[in-house]
């Protein structure tokens, strides 16, 4: 009988804090432009789901 193990490298969980910046401004900048085009979408459909949303939520719309 043989035994094959085989060793993987360990994969790092450590990110440098120019990555987590980079990764926190494009997730503002995508909600910021998600938040702009749902506030003002002249698609129906889409401004009345923001609009139902943001009342739920407490969020002055108007």
């Amino acid at each position: 009988m043989s035994i094959i193990s085989s060793t993987s490298p360990a994969v790092s969980g450590t990110t440098t804090l120019s990555q987590r910046l980079t990764a926190a401004i494009g997730a503002s900048i995508l909600g910021a432009c998600l938040v702009y085009f749902a506030g003002f979408s002249h698609i129906e459909a889409v401004h009345n789901a923001a609009h139902d949303t943001r009342h739920s939520a407490a969020f002055p719309c108007h």
